[in-house]
């Protein structure tokens, strides 16, 4: 049996509410920490450690039981070709202990530490080494993408976490099967909870859901990839807002286990999030509330929803 804080195990089998918190990577960007241009938030433990604690300690004033450390992109595939990879261990390991830093000084019981795993390809597409990385997952031939090299990278970044001290791994981004899949199964090896995050969008032509940032390839293969897993819970996440409420809905035809939602806001334009057309947080709340009637337990936001958000979802 996978070990994690045992509250949160109890909270989801009695059908009870999680709140975990928002973006970390476009909270840092909107508070001034700039991005770098192939490693996105990844450095940003190290050159503005600071701005990270107090967006931490923002999330748990704010309500959030569960905070999502700033390891996004913080795997191999993401900081050695830009120049960081000598310091994959430090940036993992330091940002679980800025984690437990603001937590310590918030004083809070029952907040846990996710560790944030990410979609390789969603990766190296950010790090600019695939001119058309979403063209066709399956035909990449990138060094980073082929299996042995996805088992070995999400092994060493999933045990770095746990080793470090994060109370559980939260895969964020998945779609591909083919990178789902690895990620998981070197998850799952850690023996602590593993949380999946999966992304969707409708294909405007089809109005099919389709993979987030792949309109060629359905919805319905990243759920019959990750749905098979025995892990803690499924989310949809990083998807807009009406998308989530669609992938929720397609999910629970598959899924019998506890849900998440933390939906984006916003679009990402390297090395940049763009803060356009943001949902203000009486629109996200009035969809959270429809997310909770469905049955969802785990809720939250991504990219371009912050502090305020969460605390007008916070019941």
């Amino acid at each position: 049996m996978a070990k994690g804080p045992k509250w949160i195990s109890d909270r989801l089998a009695s059908g009870g509410e999680i709140l975990i918190d928002g973006a970390t990577g476009s909270e840092l960007e909107r508070r001034g920490v700039p991005m770098d241009d192939r490693a996105w938030c990844g450095p940003s433990v190290t050159t503005h450690s600071h701005v990270l604690k107090e967006i931490h300690k923002d999330y748990i004033t704010a309500g959030a039981e569960v905070i999502i450390t700033n390891t996004f992109a913080s795997s191999r595939q993401m900081l050695e070709p830009a120049g960081y990879g000598d310091q994959v261990a430090e940036m993992n390991q330091r940002a679980v202990a800025i984690a437990k830093q603001a937590i310590e000084e918030t004083e809070s019981e029952h907040v846990a530490i996710a560790g944030s795993v990410s979609d390789a390809l969603v990766q190296v597409a950010v790090a600019g080494s695939i001119s058309d990385a979403r063209s066709d997952a399956r035909g990449l031939d990138d060094k980073w993408l082929k299996p042995a090299v996805l088992h070995a990278t999400y092994r060493e970044q999933s045990e770095l976490l746990v080793e470090a001290g994060a109370d559980l791994l939260v895969l964020e981004m998945m779609q591909e099967p083919e990178i789902a899949i690895p990620a998981i199964e070197e998850a799952l090896k850690t023996g602590v909870e593993v949380w999946v995050g999966i992304s969707c969008r409708s294909d405007k032509k089809s109005g099919q859901l389709a993979m987030f940032d792949d309109a060629d390839r359905l919805f319905s293969e990243t759920l019959d990839a990750v749905t098979t897993f025995d892990v803690q819970s499924i989310h949809i996440m990083h998807s807009h807002i009406e998308d989530t409420t669609r992938g929720v809905e397609e999910l629970q035809k598959k899924w019998a286990g506890p849900i998440g939602a933390y939906p984006n806001s916003g679009y990402f334009e390297r090395p940049s999030w763009q803060f356009v057309d943001i949902a203000t947080p009486e629109y996200f709340a009035n969809h959270v509330a429809q997310w909770r009637k469905m049955g969802v337990q785990i809720v939250g936001g991504c990219c371009g929803l912050g502090v305020e958000h969460i605390r007008a979802i916070h019941a």
